[in-house]
Order: C-alpha cells, then sequence, then structure tokens
C-alpha cells in the first residue's frame, strides 16, 4: 500500500535516525527477502556507515560510505522503523540492523516487518541499476508535456497507465484514485485519448494530491506506519478512495466503485464524466 507520500515520510523519519551512524551488526531472519538470490547481504551491510537515504518511487534507498547502494520495497505490509534496542521485535520482523548509540542512549535497531512478504530488499551495488532506468520519472517534478507523451503512447485506461511504474513513479491505487477526481477525469478514460486541457489539469491534480498528503504525512488504513512508529492523517481527506457509498464531498452523489486492472477503483460518476 505504501505510496509516494508514505515513502517519502518513512525517508523524513528516517534520516535524523540513521544517516553517519555506524551498522554493528546485522540480523537476517529470511534470505528470500533478498535480490539477486543468495547476496550476502550481512556481510555487505556489517561495518558500514549510512551516508544517504532518498526516495526513488516508491523505493526506500540507502547510501553507505563505500558507495554502494541498496533499497527496500515496503510492498503492501512492509514497515520500517527505528526502534529502542530493548524493544521487543514483533512477528514477521525479517531484518534487524543494530546502529549503535549515540550519546546516552541505549542503541538503535532498524527493523525491516513485512507479514505478507510483498516487500524485500533489492542490492544495487555501486553502478546504477538498469531498473532504475526502466523507471517513470517523479510526479512532483514531472511537466505536462512530459506526461502527455507518455500517455500518447497506451491506448490503456488512464488509471491503468497511471499505476504503471514505467509511466510515472510512485503513484499507486489511492492516489490516483484522489488525482483523477481533482482532475475530474474518469479512471476508464483512455490515457491516449486525453486532450491537452485535461493532462495539465491531472497533472496539477497529481502534484496538489501529493503534497496535500505528504503535509498529513501520508495515509493509514491499516499496517502503514513512518519509522518512528506514527500513523498518517491523510486517510481522513479522502474524497473518493475508499468511499464507495458514501456522499461525494462535491456534489453529494455516492461514490462508486468498480474493479480495474485487479484493483478497486473508486470515484464519483457525476464529477468525473468524461470517458
Amino acid at each position: 500500500m505504501p505510496e509516494l507520500p508514505e515513502v517519502q515520510t518513512v525517508v523524513a523519519t528516517l534520516r535524523p535516525r540513521l544517516i553517519g551512524r555506524k551498522i554493528r551488526s546485522v540480523t537476517l531472519s529470511r534470505q528470500d527477502i533478498v535480490t539477486p538470490a543468495g547476496h550476502d547481504l550481512v556481510t555487505c551491510l556489517t561495518g558500514r556507515t549510512i551516508r544517504d537515504i532518498a526516495r526513488r518511487g516508491k523505493r526506500i534507498v540507502f547510501t553507505l560510505d563505500d558507495a554502494n547502494r541498496f533499497y527496500i520495497h515496503l510492498g503492501m505490509t512492509g514497515q520500517l522503523t527505528v526502534v529502542d534496542a530493548t524493544t521487543a521485535v514483533a512477528p514477521h520482523t525479517h531484518l534487524e540492523i543494530d546502529v549503535g548509540a549515540f550519546d546516552a542512549e541505549a542503541g538503535s535497531r532498524l527493523r525491516f516487518r513485512d507479514p505478507r512478504r510483498f516487500g524485500g530488499i533489492w542490492w544495487l551495488g555501486n553502478e546504477d541499476g538498469e531498473d532504475d532506468h526502466k523507471m517513470g520519472p517523479e510526479p512532483l517534478t514531472l511537466r505536462a508535456s512530459q506526461l502527455a507523451a507518455r500517455l500518447a503512447k497506451t491506448t490503456r485506461a488512464i488509471k491503468n497507465a497511471l499505476m504503471d511504474q514505467r509511466v510515472v513513479a510512485g503513484l499507486g491505487n489511492i492516489y490516483v484514485d484522489e488525482s483523477l477526481f481533482a482532475a475530474g477525469i474518469h479512471p476508464l478514460s483512455p490515457a491516449n485519448e486525453l486532450s491537452i486541457d485535461q493532462i495539465a489539469r491531472l497533472n496539477r491534480a497529481i502534484k496538489t494530491t501529493l503534497r496535500r498528503a505528504l503535509r498529513h504525512r501520508g495515509s493509514t488504513l491499516r499496517d502503514y506506519m513512518d519509522a518512528d512508529g506514527a500513523a498518517g492523517g491523510f486517510q481522513k481527506l479522502h474524497r473518493v478512495y475508499d468511499r464507495a457509498g458514501e456522499k461525494c464531498r462535491t456534489c453529494k452523489t455516492p461514490i462508486d466503485r468498480i474493479v480495474l486492472g485487479g484493483r478497486s477503483t473508486h470515484f464519483c460518476p457525476k464529477c468525473q464524466r468524461t470517458h
């Protein structure tokens, strides 16, 4: 579930807790969450210092002092938290990194927990991976002309096109639904048939929606929490997502729900009439 606002919030709460910290030890309880298979993550991390933490799409990218990098993808239920060393280890915690102590702290642990195991850890090494180049541009810096060029190449429904990380990186079910509502575009509209005005409106709606979500530290529907264990608050402001049958906040028409590309899709049939 975590999308751009949630992942960025996790990164923002990780950075002051971890940058500059030396990794003293690593406990990996499931080798199958590491890609490439068989990679010796424990040896590669132990003794290294965390130099930077950033976001790319829905990925949390760590850079070490030897220029090697790896990223963690939270999947559907993943949580990445920094806790006191005395905190009990929760079930389904697959990775624990001892990052030592600052001042009088008892010591801290970075823990990756993922009950459903849709997430994982990918070792990138010290070169830009080919996989990164296949990802689309970041939506917060995306120009309308870039979006238009990408949408012109696909006849898919606009909802499905925006969910494709090769088109735009970082968007998912929640923020695509919310952005399409804000732009007044029906989710079944063919991507390559949107007008220039619609694409410009959509580009603005994506940015506005994501920035509002970031201010509210993302949406917590079930499992999401930031690195400090705090929930987000943007779910209280959703205008269509997960509100099927409830009244549209704009026109009072009941919010509709369909399944598109295997995902629940929410929209207002009156405010989003374009097909």
